[in-house]
């Protein structure tokens, strides 16, 4: 794949001596990660550790009538089976709900079922064993007796008055619902010379991980502490939620996260057999692990997608955009995921869509439904497949009814990248995008017309090809108008601390986690050019509630714009100690120093002074020789939130030109491009890295990835053999470029884009398969995934 870097020089704000900021160097941990020496829960064994199994529903709703445990116990090796009454005397049940989120409900959950299964794979039942395949044995020996209840399956049918309620106690089977309505709707359709109406679903899939969530937790009744070893994307956010559930103090709970093996939104979430890991540690006073296996993974892991929209676009004959309109339906699964809620996917939804373009009218509506299929949360690009799509997809089917080429209806309806700041009509406000610039930007890396070109030869052999765009913006950076102001204990602010070791080497321990992603690389590279060392100096501590400054952890791509920003603002604090101490122990003045390449020299002439091994060796062993009253401070601690912006939104288009094969219904891919505007890249390789992969992740949902039910509410194909996941051969070769607009409420000037890929793809590639199709006559294809089957039935041939 070709990576394209035209990346201008670094700011002038950031060009310090030998600065790291805008370079494409290694992570830190690459080495040890390509030999196998990473070390992941799977890899960790404690003294008198035990292993949980769970016995989990067949069914998607039933009432456990009977539970026999007696043989389960006497069984080899077991010390222990529990049940969910039990169970719950240990750890409360807890409630995904946000109270910004205006009139959100969801029933208690429990780690393990109380009464009533929920869904096929809930686990009813804990087994612990000396060894894993002892407590899998033992759960086969478990008799239950279940009384089968209705299964609620289909979303279109959740709030019909004949549809059994769930949850009887909440009154019905609605979750969530929000209503906006902007400018003068009815109006502006009335006034269009065309208005386009379509349906777009989107099917349910999964993050399949490489590493399945693992957990290992370990009570020490001696220190009445608990520390847990867990995969997870937010260590603090799970030390508040283990600590609470428990009834302990937060400082009684470790959680500590080393290697993980990719993340993508599945491992930000309380699940309740995780839950029942910590509360079995604290019943039984000893290390218990858990580790998800494949099939367990694909009925307990969170889906994600599975929406229904309803999209309704006005147009004028000049391609002016009049209005938008949409109804969104979701279902998510029985409750509400905690502590993040099941209501953002579709909040996202509704401020997202239309969100590129200046048009002030826009209608919508957001519902999402409790149903009995596998619970549904936050996963890579939250909302923003869904809202791309609908948005770019009426674009498309607008522009084919007026005639215009699909370009210049977004050139002329985007948002002008002289107009910020700027509001979308669903009231998100936007401080500097770059939409124009981006699109000329795509339009000259593929070679527009002459694409056009080749298109139109291919057809005059038969052959179908199609081109398609999509324009998006990405949430990142987020404030704690997020989650803290709803009540969440997920922190919106991150902080770094640096500190000079006796050798001139420096530690840095931050509050982001690294979860595949390159955070470790981000970090050092910031604290490294703040500072004035090389990067082989910087040794980053992550992922450890007892040793890092408070933070949110990874996600919503805040990373390097929340995290790397702490980092540098403590870097930079670190030099002027150091600065002062050096100029104690020179007799000179601070203002006139400076740390370049691991010495200090002078600010103008960049003569060498002392190095850093020598400050550190008369700060820390001969402290007795600086100046009376001067005491050397050798470490720094900064913290960073965003305050002018709510969100730090990026920006871009991506583009596909596929051919579809109209006797089979196959689609190659063969060709991507994608321009983003992230703000300041830190490291460009790494960027870049995180687009391609989101964009593979995007194609996954638009052509091979669905969670398949059927009626009962059994989940069909949940296993690696009949799910679909994107592998390299079906790729197309991904060509990246970039636009660079810093936000101004940070220094470093650096937004997200881990999500980026994930939001474009699948609507450029939708778009292109309908621009191949359009000339046979076929039906727009908008129900994703869009397999070889749905692409025949479009062309009317089965």
């Amino acid at each position: 794949m070709k990576i394209v870097s035209d990346l201008p020089s670094p700011l002038t704000a950031l060009d310090r001596p030998n600065s790291y900021i805008g370079r494409s160097v290694p992570r830190p941990n690459l080495k040890r990660l390509a030999q196998g020496r990473a070390q992941y829960v799977s890899d960790m064994t404690l003294p008198r550790m035990a292993h949980v199994a769970y016995l989990r529903s067949p069914h998607a709703h039933a009432r456990i009538v009977k539970l026999d445990k007696s043989k389960a116990e006497k069984a080899l090796g077991v010390i222990a089976v529990v049940t969910g009454p039990e169970l719950a005397k240990v750890i409360t049940p807890w409630v995904g709900v946000l109270t910004h989120l205006k009139g959100i409900k969801s029933a208690p959950q429990y780690a393990l079922a109380v009464d009533r299964a929920c869904w096929q794979g809930e686990a009813v039942c804990a087994v612990v064993a000396k060894a894993r395949a002892q407590a899998e044995d033992a759960c086969e020996l478990i008799e239950i007796v279940y009384e089968e209840l209705p299964a609620v399956t289909d979303p279109e049918t959740a709030l019909d008055p004949n549809t059994p309620v769930i949850h009887p106690e909440l009154g019905d089977n609605l979750t969530f619902e929000r209503t906006l309505d902007a400018g003068e709707v009815d109006k502006a359709f009335a006034e269009s010379d065309a208005v386009i109406e379509q349906t777009f679903h989107f099917g349910r899939h999964t993050g399949v991980t490489n590493e399945p969530r693992s957990i290992i937790a370990d009570w020490n009744p001696g220190e009445e502490r608990l520390t847990v070893y867990q995969g997870t994307q937010a260590p603090h956010m799970m030390q508040n939620l283990f600590a609470k559930h428990l009834d302990l103090a937060e400082h009684q709970v470790r959680v500590v996260t080393k290697d993980v093996g990719g993340s993508f939104g599945v491992k930000v979430h309380t699940y309740a057999d995780e839950m029942a890991v910590v509360a079995l540690s604290k019943m039984l006073k000893r290390p218990i692990k858990f580790v998800a296996d494949r099939l367990e993974s694909f009925v307990t892991d969170i889906h994600a997608r599975d929406h229904r929209v309803r999209g309704k676009i006005g147009i004028r004959k000049d391609g002016t955009i009049t209005a938008f309109e949409i109804d969104d339906l979701t279902g998510i699964g029985p409750y509400s995921v905690y502590p993040r809620t099941s209501g953002i996917e579709a909040n996202q939804v509704v401020n997202l869509t239309g969100g590129p373009y200046a048009c002030p009218n826009y209608r919508a509506r957001a519902r999402v439904v409790f149903q009995n299929k596998n619970v549904m949360c936050q996963y890579r690009a939250v909302g923003h497949p869904i809202a791309v799509a609908v948005t770019e997809g009426l674009v498309d089917l607008a522009a084919a009814k007026i005639g215009m080429d699909p370009v210049e209806v977004r050139k002329k309806n985007l948002i002008p990248d002289d107009a910020y700041p700027a509001t979308a009509a669903s009231g998100i406000k936007f401080e500097k995008l770059s939409h124009i610039a981006s699109t000329e930007k795509i339009l000259s890396m593929m070679d527009y017309k002459a694409l056009r070109a080749d298109q139109a030869a291919a057809r005059a052999r038969g052959i179908y090809r199609g081109i398609g765009f999509a324009s998006f913006i990405e949430v990142t950076n987020p404030s704690a108008a997020f989650y803290g102001v709803g009540g969440a204990k997920i922190s919106a602010q991150d902080g770094a601390t640096v500190r000079l070791d006796g050798k001139g080497a420096i530690f840095c321990h931050t509050g982001v986690s690294e979860q595949g992603q390159g955070a470790e690389a981000v970090i050092a590279q910031c604290v490294a050019s703040a500072f004035g060392v090389s990067m082989d100096k910087v040794r980053v501590i992550m992922g450890d509630t007892d040793n890092t400054p408070y933070g949110g952890g990874t996600w919503a791509s805040r990373a390097a714009g929340i995290g790397g920003e702490a980092a540098w603002q403590a870097g930079k604090a670190l030099r002027e100690n150091v600065l002062a101490a050096a100029a104690s122990i020179l007799q000179a003045q601070a203002s006139d120093l400076d740390i370049d390449n691991g010495i200090v020299v002078n600010k103008g002439t960049k003569t060498e002074r002392i190095t850093l091994e020598e400050v550190a060796r008369v700060c820390y062993f001969r402290p007795d020789t600086l100046p009376p009253g001067f005491q050397a401070e050798l470490v720094a601690t900064r913290h960073y939130v965003p305050r002018a912006w709510a969100f730090s939104f990026t920006n871009g288009i991506q583009a596909s030109y596929l051919e579809v094969d109209t006797d089979t219904g196959f689609i190659k891919l063969l060709k991507h491009w994608c321009v983003e505007d992230c703000g300041t890249v830190i490291n460009p390789q790494l960027v870049d890295e995180q687009i391609r992969g989101g964009i593979v992740q995007g194609l996954g949902g638009a052509l091979f990835e669905h969670c398949l039910y059927d009626e009962r509410g059994q989940l069909l194909n949940g296993n690696m053999a009949d799910y679909l996941v994107p592998m390299a051969m079906e790729m197309p070769d991904m060509q990246i470029g970039h636009v660079v607009t810093p936000t101004a409420d940070s220094e470093l000037g650096a937004k997200g884009a881990g999500e980026a890929g994930t939001a474009g793809a699948p609507a450029c590639v939708m778009n292109a398969i309908n621009d191949a199709l359009r000339p046979l006559g076929a039906k727009p294809l908008t129900d994703m995934p869009f397999t070889p089957g749905k692409v025949l039935r479009a062309l009317g041939k089965v």
